[in-house]
């Protein structure tokens, strides 16, 4: 079973500073049909105007993944971390019992990147920072960014949530056994795919449940994450 969230059936919100695209309730935006899928809570596709960005805000009990598409985002938080990441860059942060952290663009071009909130399997642990550098991941394979084991060179998340990265060039396919019982989610963040043979384009997402396999084509030279959930 699959079901296709179209990226203009979105939330959206332009500050100005910020334009942003709210896959699920976020914020002012608030659609009971869309809170989530499984532990995944939030997906904002975000735009931040050069010299700009979000003040020192605290977090809590969550798990924070933030992936740079274009230009360069700048963070600082009370666990001492000062960092500035770019395109292909993954940045995760366990809030646990409490972390403040800021982001800005340092830059002059506006800097695009999603945002990931991932629920975590319990609460209360201590704040934990990492990264994975991808930007010269190899096109054609599923990359393991995150998983509850740190397995293959993943991040460590306090989920059972594992994320795959996927750079395809246009024709290159490829494929995902989903074990009975898992669910995934699919989200393009650039270009343009198939998923079993439905077209989805940058924003585009899906949530599947009950398949034993998905194929992911690149309909153009695309970007796509999956998520393979509990």
């Amino acid at each position: 079973m699959m079901k296709l969230r179209k990226a203009d059936e979105r939330g959206h919100a332009d500050h100005g500073w910020l334009n942003t695209y709210h896959t699920f309730s976020f914020a002012n935006y608030y659609d009971p049909q869309n809170m989530g899928f499984r532990s995944l809570r939030v997906i904002n596709d975000d735009f931040v105007t050069g010299g700009e960005g979000f003040g020192t805000h605290p977090h809590r009990d969550m798990e924070i993944i933030t992936y740079v598409l274009s230009g360069a985002l700048e963070h600082k938080d009370s666990m001492g971390n000062g960092r500035v990441i770019r395109p292909g860059d993954f940045q995760y942060m366990a809030a646990g019992t409490g972390v403040m952290h800021s982001e800005f663009n340092p830059g002059k071009e506006p800097v695009h990147l999603l945002q990931i909130w991932i629920m975590p399997d319990e609460k209360g642990v201590k704040p934990r920072y990492a990264e994975k550098a991808m930007a010269a991941a190899e096109t054609g394979k599923l990359h393991l960014i995150t998983s509850k084991t740190g397995r293959d060179g993943s991040i460590p998340i306090h989920q059972d949530a594992d994320l795959y990265l996927a750079r395809l060039k246009a024709g290159e396919t490829v494929t995902h056994k989903l074990p009975a019982a898992r669910h995934a989610w699919v989200h393009v963040a650039e270009g343009e795919a198939t998923l079993n043979g439905k077209a989805l384009k940058a924003g585009d997402a899906a949530a599947v449940s009950d398949e034993l396999q998905l194929e992911l084509k690149g309909e153009k030279p695309s970007q796509v994450l999956l998520f393979d959930l509990n």
